[in-house]
């Protein structure tokens, strides 16, 4: 007995032993017309990544947002899930600027509000007066009432992003990023000898979550 749990605690003290990496690659989403659905997506500027057709009894189209490192399959003989039953959520660096281009591709979209993303009743109109990270949102079905919640994130929370890596999903996202250290960049003008040292920062530890440079 003794050996046995000298054995199992050397195993989970041994440095050695590498975590295995386990990230969302797809979502499945239940829907009662396939073409639909594929019209609707594409409408959304989403990339069609494959449309696969197997026999009569399977067939999966597969879209991934811009920017997105996951992507949504649906189709026939992917999912026993009820149609309109999938909830997701998507986040973006400017809630406003999304709604304003969901409703130009001809999407059926809500107001931006704050307060409670899931209840209608906790609903505030308008996007968070601060503009707080994870507070603003807008939320659109597909043709199925599947729902979508678009969620407003400038700065991630600690440990959602390696703070060794800065990584971002669009030129938009990082042109952001910058506007954001230029404006706190902007209240000590004693940093301009090296300002794009401070910008690089500044920019790496906000996405991190990390504690911003002074």
């Amino acid at each position: 007995m003794s050996q046995k749990v000298s054995s199992i605690q050397e195993q989970k003290y041994d440095v050695t032993v590498g975590r295995v990496d386990m990230k969302l690659e797809v979502s499945l989403i239940p829907v009662s017309d396939i073409d639909r659905a594929k019209e609707f997506y594409t409408s959304l500027g989403w990339r069609l990544d494959d449309d696969l057709v197997m026999g009569n009894d399977f067939r999966v189209v597969q879209f991934t947002p811009p920017g997105s490192a996951c992507s949504i399959s649906f189709g026939k003989g992917v999912t026993a899930a009820v149609p309109g039953s999938f909830r997701g959520g998507l986040i973006v660096s400017n809630i406003e600027a999304a709604h304003k281009e969901l409703v130009a591709s001809g999407i059926n979209a809500s107001e931006v509000f704050h307060g409670s993303p899931f209840s209608p009743a906790g609903r505030i109109s308008g996007p968070d007066p601060e503009h707080q990270s994870y507070r603003s949102y807008v939320s659109f079905e597909d043709p199925d009432g599947n729902g979508w919640i678009v969620q407003e994130v400038t700065r991630r929370l600690p440990g959602r992003v390696d703070p060794e890596t800065t990584t971002f999903g669009s030129a938009n996202d990082l042109a952001s990023a910058i506007r954001r250290a230029a404006a706190a960049h902007s209240e000590n003008e004693k940093r301009d000898a090296n300002w794009p040292e401070w910008y690089a920062a500044y920019i790496a530890a906000e996405r991190a979550g990390t504690e911003l440079p002074m």
